[in-house]
């Protein structure tokens, strides 16, 4: 098998590889499939209410301003 042989049998298997990917990405979902739970087994839903409430706050509060820095802490690993 000579060079250019190599060079498109490598083009031809990536093209398909390519064309298999979009083909994935560009399908629809199961009609049957759930969304992924997000929310942790320890996950307290008060504070997600909070949360959910605090990203479409404007002005400041108090109540959202400490559990953005809860998560905050938490997301770097730092104690309370």
């Amino acid at each position: 098998m000579g060079r250019a042989a190599k060079i498109a049998a490598v083009a031809v298997m990536g093209g398909l590889l390519m064309t298999l990917a979009i083909l994935h990405l560009s399908s629809p979902p199961a009609p049957n499939a759930s969304p992924p739970n997000r929310i942790a087994a320890d996950a307290n839903p008060v504070a997600s209410t909070v949360s959910e409430r605090c990203r479409t706050v404007t002005v400041a509060d108090t109540e959202c301003a400490a559990a953005w820095e809860a998560k905050r802490r938490h997301f770097f690993g730092q104690k309370d």
